[in-house]
């Protein structure tokens, strides 16, 4: 028999996009909530008093204070960089060569690769990332491990095999015609099983040879309903290096937009460097900009023009880039965010950067009907927020006047501390042994 779950505390809900709505009418704010969870879906999200009136069998978890909402998106990550985030002193292409190639040319022993995948996704759900979308390596052990790790947990995921022809050591290369085929293999064996989802995923053009991404656009075009995940304009020297690699193309999107690659279910990493043309293809194609905001200032690659970027209405979601990002928590990724905007002159409200990492990055992989948001029908991916975890923050959170000055110090400051409860799919997360 299926148990039928109430949790009660503050709840939080958004009813629109606070980018291009007032921040007052963005969200539903509840201080005596509940949160109805039946067969992995909230069944209802109401006053605490009056769900646990209605469903007198309920199990209740009730948890005060604390702050109930949709579990974290992670738009853009490697899994397979887990073990090598935070090393040190490398821009983008020293970072691949002396760091990311040598840790993924490990990626083919598959007892490795299971170790890595489960250690990231509970390293991950510790700090409220209920979905992310991943790179793997060129080896499809590294899409089975990924893919395995997160159905026993029961995890939504995007992921898929990483694609490289040229311009990378010769463990880590394949060609046109097996990452085509590799590709379509492991897609057709995991895309729609249970909560999983497959995402093609060239890594970036200038370790494609054009025959490669028109493989990879050809089988995109066979699959419209997968994503399609890669990089795009992170660092000035790698678009320079990418016009001198594509000759005739008109710019960095060009190299992926003639073979293909670009439309509906895109995601591009960074997108910090956008020519007027690119911005405005990128729109035109509803293509999806991913924001990496601790990567971006880690590894030196300069700063994303969210506000510009949103006035525009293009699709936006946030991600840690795992590893080139410095954390595995999306709260830390928000405060980033908004050192990113208040550099620029722009920063972001508490209600933009967490619908961000909620709403915003499920909008971004097309997810936004099943995840991302507390509402009836949606898939029961929540995180419990403390949101007086430290001292430090508690001490600030007893002067708030309201919610979002309450959350705020948790976005800036929290980290695992703050995660009391994570739930997938409707069952409290309990780390694999």
């Amino acid at each position: 028999m299926t148990t039928t779950h109430l949790l009660l505390g503050q709840t939080l809900s958004y009813t629109s996009d606070p980018f291009h709505s007032p921040i007052v009418d963005s969200a539903e704010v509840r201080q005596n909530g509940g949160v109805l969870v039946k067969d992995g879906v909230i069944f209802g999200v109401s006053e605490g008093d009056t769900l646990r009136a209605a469903y007198p069998h309920a199990k209740v978890h009730d948890y005060g204070d604390a702050l109930i909402t949709a579990g974290f998106v992670d738009a853009h990550v490697h899994y397979p960089q887990t073990a090598i985030i935070t090393s040190w002193g490398k821009r983008l292409i020293d970072w691949l060569n002396a760091y990311t190639f040598p840790e993924e040319m490990r990626f083919g022993d598959k007892g490795f690769a299971d170790e890595v995948a489960g250690r990231y996704l509970d390293l991950t759900l510790a700090h409220g990332t209920t979905t992310v979308a991943s790179f793997c390596t060129i080896h499809p052990e590294s899409v089975d491990a990924f893919f395995e790790a997160a159905l026993a947990r029961g995890q939504r995921v995007f992921a898929g095999k990483t694609c490289m022809d040229r311009n990378a050591p010769d463990g880590l290369l394949d060609t046109a015609k097996s990452g085509y085929d590799d590709s379509k293999q492991l897609l057709e064996k995991w895309h729609g099983q249970e909560r999983l989802s497959y995402a093609i995923t060239p890594r970036f053009s200038p370790t494609s040879t054009p025959e490669q991404l028109d493989a990879m656009g050809s089988l995109w075009a066979e699959h419209p309903g997968c994503l399609m995940q890669t990089h795009l304009s992170e660092q000035t020297d790698e678009v320079a290096w990418v016009a001198d690699l594509f000759p005739d193309a008109r710019d960095y999107l060009d190299t992926y937009e003639q073979f293909g690659l670009i439309g509906p279910g895109g995601l591009y990493g960074h997108s910090i460097y956008l020519t007027e043309r690119e911005r405005t293809r990128l729109k035109e194609a509803d293509a999806s900009l991913i924001h990496c905001p601790t990567s971006n200032t880690f590894i030196g690659s300069g700063l994303f023009d969210m506000a510009g970027l949103m006035a525009e209405g293009q699709r936006i979601g946030l991600a840690t880039d795992t590893g080139g990002g410095s954390s595995f928590s999306m709260l830390r990724t928000m405060a980033a965010a908004y050192e990113v905007g208040q550099l620029r002159g722009t920063p972001l409200h508490a209600a933009q950067i967490y619908w961000l990492a909620t709403v915003g990055s499920a909008r971004a992989l097309r997810a936004d009907d099943k995840i991302g948001n507390l509402a009836p029908g949606m898939e029961a991916d929540i995180v419990v927020l403390d949101l007086s975890s430290t001292p430090a923050i508690a001490q600030r959170t007893a002067r708030a006047e309201n919610l979002w000055e309450a959350l705020f110090p948790t976005i800036m400051m929290g980290d695992d501390r703050a995660i009391i409860d994570t739930w997938i799919g409707g069952q409290r997360y309990q780390a694999q042994t």
